[in-house]
């Protein structure tokens, strides 16, 4: 195994923080930032993710100087810090490189402040360091920061240990960045795809006779306006929606046609253009992405459509660029049917997460989650855990009698409703349900704030990693929240 011994290194001299006044958000941010930079090197997190990656790097080089080693260390550290202040505020790629560029505070945290010259990483290098480790790297990671907040809490300058003694689970839908999926407006994209790639070779000079590829996209549009206003209420307009969509599959199979022919002619001929070889094999794959899929895209709109019947939900195509995305039913007000992955979540009572997991299939049913999840929590902290609470949903006689064997309280809400008078008689029960009614709440904080609605990383593999970030800076973002909590409520017992 590689030798990963991180090597001392000085970073550069940072500018003085200029002093505001006047503006409590920004101070908030400021006080957020300084804390989690004290976390993360009082609890090692910073120095084992540094040495993880140099693990990695150094058993792909063969020989490694300590000027190269020190200068992947400094990226190491900085793709950290950029990837926690990104997530924290909530921007994108280019909006962040835009913020950085901008911000002194967000300089000095992600370690690129310096007296002379300040060079900011560009999109392309944030979207690498969002890439930089692995998901179960970062799974590690915040086990380790929650194992030494429970063991070790005054090292972390918390006012109390971290509990891993209680567990609230719930599930919900991590919606997809996608449009809704119409049938006829996936033939649309199909369209659109596929005629852009066609421009983008004829651009470099490989032609096939054919009109412009922009009249494909104006007839496609201006059906889909007509599809668009024709209603489903009488016999005459569902006559016009048949005959729209007809005439759409017509456009759409002389737009396959032609698409087939320039992905192979630029197969053939691609170092006749001015790409590489990489960039002509990108135009390709986003060639064979929807082509593959054209076929069934089709059938599906004529058997829903022209034939009027349904189509299973495993057998639906509801994105031509996400195949991962499933038809979750969670007949919620506002909500009754959702397209995206299911995500499970268990905080404990001070509101950090334990315990998550963005499932790419079907999810199980939550009664299955429940000995999956307290299984991945004990293997992450031990055998520390004494009771979980969660809604009827998960609730079954094989998960009763797992809890009573492990010695864990059950505090999860019966399917029966004379179990659930039986069980409210209990305290502790009714302690524990009131606290799960805050789990929604969480959840709200997860996905609505910190993921803004939506995660929009293409693949899944991409979400997934995403969501594991995500909860590494709101845990980050919850133990400074206790620190500052901490310290305010000292000072005003000093003042007092």
């Amino acid at each position: 195994m590689a030798n990963a011994t991180i090597i001392p290194f000085e970073l550069p001299l940072p500018q003085v923080l200029p002093t505001i006044e006047g503006n409590v958000d920004y101070r908030q941010l400021r006080d957020h930032l300084a804390h989690i930079d004290s976390l993360l090197i009082t609890s090692g997190l910073e120095a084992a993710l540094m040495k993880k990656d140099l693990q990695g790097w150094l058993g792909q080089c063969k020989k490694v100087g300590a000027r190269a080693q020190q200068n992947r260390q400094l990226h190491s550290r900085r793709a950290l810090r950029c990837n926690i202040a990104r997530l924290l505020i909530q921007e994108d790629y280019r909006g962040f490189a835009a913020r950085l560029a901008d911000s002194p505070l967000l300089q000095h945290f992600c370690g690129i402040s310096e007296v002379l010259c300040i060079t900011v990483p560009s999109k392309s290098t944030l979207e690498r360091y969002d890439k930089w480790w692995s998901q179960a790297e970062i799974q590690q990671g915040v086990h380790q920061l929650l194992g030494l907040g429970a063991t070790a809490a005054q090292a972390l300058a918390l006012p109390e240990a971290v509990d891993l003694e209680s567990a609230f689970l719930d599930t919900t839908c991590l919606a997809a960045n996608i449009h809704y999926p119409v049938d006829w407006v996936l033939l649309r994209d199909g369209t659109r795809t596929l005629m852009k790639a066609v421009q983008l070779i004829r651009d470099q000079g490989l032609k096939h006779r054919m009109e412009e590829p922009q009249v494909f996209l104006t007839r496609i549009n201006r059906l889909c306006i007509q599809m668009t206003h024709a209603s489903r209420q009488n016999d005459e307009t569902q006559r016009q929606r048949k005959k729209t969509l007809r005439q759409m599959d017509k456009v759409i199979g002389t737009v396959r046609n032609h698409a087939r022919r320039y992905r192979q002619l630029l197969a053939q001929q691609w170092h006749q253009t001015q790409w590489s070889q990489a960039q002509a094999q990108q135009v390709l794959r986003r060639m064979d992405q929807v082509l593959e899929q054209l076929p069934q895209a089709r059938k599906q709109a004529r058997q829903r459509i022209l034939q009027g019947q349904s189509v299973a939900n495993a057998d639906k195509i509801l994105s031509l660029y996400e195949p991962d995305i499933q038809v979750i039913v969670r007949k919620k007000a506002g909500a009754e049917v959702e397209f995206g992955n299911t995500l499970f979540l268990a905080e404990n009572p001070q509101g950090l997460i334990l315990d998550w997991e963005l499932f790419q299939d079907k999810a199980p049913a939550d009664s299955a989650l429940l000995p999956w999840s307290i299984g991945r929590m004990e293997q992450a902290y031990g055998p520390k855990l004494k009771a979980v609470a969660a809604d009827r949903g998960f609730d079954n006689e094989v998960n009763r009698l797992g809890l009573a064997e492990d010695g864990i309280y059950n505090a999860v809400c019966p399917r029966s409703p004379r179990q659930l008078r039986q069980r409210s008689n209990s305290w502790k029960f009714k302690r524990l349900q009131r606290r799960r009614g805050q789990t929604e709440g969480r959840i709200s904080i997860i996905k609505n704030v910190f993921l803004d609605g939506q995660v929009r990383s293409k693949g899944f593999t991409h979400r997934a990693l995403t969501v594991t970030w995500t909860v590494l800076v709101h845990n980050l973002w919850v133990l400074a929240r206790m620190q500052m909590r901490a310290e305010a409520a000292k000072t005003q017992a000093q003042a007092a």
